[in-house]
């Protein structure tokens, strides 16, 4: 290393908080940046990038905001001791040490290994008042280089053990008698909360006299558990935010699972529930195949609703792939053919090829037969693109029951959740069918996983026996209960609908927005399409005023969330801002789905801002008498819309009113979280 890891240069003390915590991680990477250590700008968004994903407020009173990041050109430590406390997102409290460890991407092994070191001394109270008590910057640099590399330091490196407590023995030898625990921890950046719940759990076994042994799998590398070990186990604890690896080591050992946060501030309690698990027949136990949440919890400690959630949006990250390409080429397909490519898309990319391209091609269109615009190459190639795109778009339902219950139960849910999905959309259920097959498989599936079979039927459960019973289960539901009373559904709306036409025009445009937000592709935006489209056969105005309804309506919900995403990035994760500029795309395209992301995470929000939303612009697409002879398409088939300034003021009203309107919800729900906090 050029320079040691923290120099008095990196350290203030008693500075009075320049603001909330986000104006503290600013103060600190001005620190590091001043040092010619970091890019300061790089550093921030690091820093408050791992702070989105998981608050750094620990027990204590301390927060380790922490990043690699490729603004960091060296690593570094730097500690800001506040004369006020700051909230950092701990339970029990705001935090007045703030210690930021910043790696660069590149970091090496021995780096790793001394961020542990630190990480580890950070969970000791004899560490964390050292700190408090100092009362120069060089004081408080030398407490913490003795800990990550006494050697540098010059001082004695027991002696500083002692100090700080990191050389203390266990208070009690491992009882003969007592079970031997294994345990896993691991954090998303591995370089902090990886440790600190290793330490704090192999404190809690000495101090209770238990043995126990710890994989931690973070950056600094992993040194897994000898077969010794693993055979002489009673029980695993896994402390993770993350899919841990080689989890089918343990299978049939009782597990105790939790976030990596609780083995930091409740190491004691975990110890407790390990212990008792392994003289428990019926405790939960490692499954082979099962997979684990990226925020796992234990099956007995997390509540039901927050296991479906997170099934829920295992389900839906899966999902956005499909919704990325599926409706961008979909897009890119009308962009090149126009809009009519839809109606010989798939006769066109299966029926021509490059070296024998298609002329104008005759459809059965709104007014009868007509005529392709487009021929040639360019037809080719939309139809193709547009082709892909459809049948990427026709996995979605699929794909998100699919996922779904895989989240719940692991690899056995995964095809009975899929094939649930595909029934869903055969039955016309679609997204909110998806939602209710993907649970019933998962939660099927996983009761499964509960069972002891015999030893010679162990190895065909999750790949045989499960999927079989639970895909027939699904299935049956689906198709003996499920699919009339959705499919009468959806036929007593198309006849409400067309009952309203005429005087109720505005209405009408009202009710058609409602719907085509309400599920953003499901049964209900569908019976608003499919009246919208069967009607265009008629080739009469009002037929072409729903149409425009309809496609307008179904165009706000990916721009609006967009747009919120673009004018208040905070309230939302990185990954939904990444979702967000590719629903400006989808969006324009008309591919309501685009949004489904967004409502699947916070539905009591987004839903109803998006139906608001949705209602003004159809209102205003049939006070305006705006028609489209186009069924699909977006602003690519402007062309086939008329008058098109009213199209597109009715589009930005909506697109506006719905996200003004999650703006501010979440705004709200953001600001009741800190007050509770």
């Amino acid at each position: 290393m050029s320079a040691a890891l923290m120099t008095p240069e990196l350290v203030r003390l008693d500075v009075a908080p320049p603001g909330d915590k986000h104006a503290v991680i600013g103060m600190m990477a001005d620190l590091v940046a001043a040092t010619g250590r970091a890019e300061r700008d790089g550093l921030e968004a690091g820093l408050l990038k791992r702070e989105e994903s998981f608050a750094t407020g620990m027990p204590g009173g301390f927060a380790i905001p922490h990043c690699r990041t490729e603004a960091v050109h060296e690593a570094a430590l730097a500690l800001v001791r506040l004369s006020e406390p700051v909230d950092f997102g701990s339970a029990d409290g705001p935090a007045d040490l703030i210690i930021a460890i910043t790696a660069p991407a590149g970091t090496d092994d021995q780096h790793l290994k001394l961020l542990a070191q630190l990480s580890r001394a950070l969970i000791r109270p004899e560490f964390l008042a050292a700190l408090r008590g100092a009362s120069t910057p060089e004081e408080v640099s030398a407490l913490v280089m003795d800990v990550v590399a006494p050697e540098e330091s010059g001082n004695d490196a027991q002696a500083a053990g002692a100090a700080v407590g990191t050389g203390a023995a266990p208070s009690d030898e491992p009882s003969a008698d007592a079970p031997v625990l294994l345990a896993i921890t691991s954090c998303p950046t591995g370089i902090a909360h990886t440790y600190m719940a290793a330490e704090s759990l192999e404190n809690a076994a000495k101090d209770k006299g238990i043995e126990l042994h710890v994989e931690t799998q973070g950056s600094g590398g992993i040194t897994p558990f000898t077969d010794e070990q693993i055979a002489r186990a009673n029980a695993l604890i896994v402390a993770a935010d993350v899919n841990i690896s080689g989890r089918e080591r343990f299978a049939g050992l009782p597990l105790v699972e939790h976030p990596v946060k609780r083995a930091i501030s409740h190491g004691g309690e975990m110890i407790d529930e390990a212990v008792a698990a392994a003289s428990d027949p019926s405790a939960r136990r490692v499954q082979a195949g099962a997979a684990t949440s990226e925020k796992a919890e234990s099956g007995t400690s997390q509540s039901w609703p927050r296991r479906i959630q997170g099934a829920v949006m295992t389900g839906v990250s899966y999902m956005i792939p499909f919704v990325a390409a599926g409706g961008l080429l979909m897009a890119l397909g009308f962009l090149l053919a126009g809009f009519d490519v839809a109606f010989v898309a798939q006769d066109v990319a299966t029926g021509f090829s490059l070296s024998s391209l298609p002329g104008h091609q005759e459809y059965e269109g709104a007014t009868g037969m007509a005529q392709t615009e487009r021929a040639g190459l360019a037809l080719y190639l939309g139809a193709v693109l547009f082709t892909l795109g459809n049948l990427g778009m026709g996995f979605l339902v699929a794909a998100l029951s699919g996922y779904i219950a895989f989240g719940l139960a692991g690899r056995p849910g995964i095809a009975p959740g899929f094939i649930g999905g595909a029934v869903s959309v055969a039955v016309g259920a679609g997204f909110l069918g998806g939602l209710i097959t993907g649970l019933l498989a998962g939660l099927i599936a996983l009761w499964f996983t509960t069972l002891t079979p015999p030893r010679w039927l162990a190895g065909l459960m999750p790949v045989v026996i499960i999927p079989l019973v639970t895909t027939f289960v699904v299935g049956g539901l689906m198709l003996l209960f499920l699919g009339r009373p959705l499919a009468a559904l959806m036929t007593a709306l198309q006849d409400g609908l067309t009952g309203m036409s005429g005087s109720s025009a505005v209405l009408l445009g009202v009710i058609i927005g409602l719907m085509m937000c309400l599920d953003l592709g499901g049964p209900v935006n569908k019976a608003a399409y499919l009246f919208a489209t069967a009607g265009l056969s008629q080739g009469t105005e009002a037929a072409f005023e729903i149409m425009a309804a309809v496609m307008a309506a179904g165009m706000v919900p990916p721009l609006a969330m967009a747009l919120s995403t673009l004018v208040r990035r905070r309230l939302y994760s990185p990954v939904e801002r990444e979702n967000g500029t590719t629903a400006w795309l989808l969006g324009a395209a008309f591919i309501s789905e685009g949004a489904i992301p967004f409502a699947a995470a916070d539905p009591l929000r987004v839903i109803p801002s998006m139906m608001t939303g949705g209602a003004v612009t159809g209102a205003l697409i049939m006070a305006f008498g705006v028609g489209s002879q186009a069924p699909h398409g977006g602003i690519f088939v402007a062309f086939a819309i008329s008058p098109v300034w009213g199209f597109v003021l009715a589009l930005l009203v909506g697109t506006v009113v719905a996200a003004a309107l999650v703006t501010l919800l979440k705004e709200i729900g953001l600001r009741r979280q800190g007050a509770a906090a």
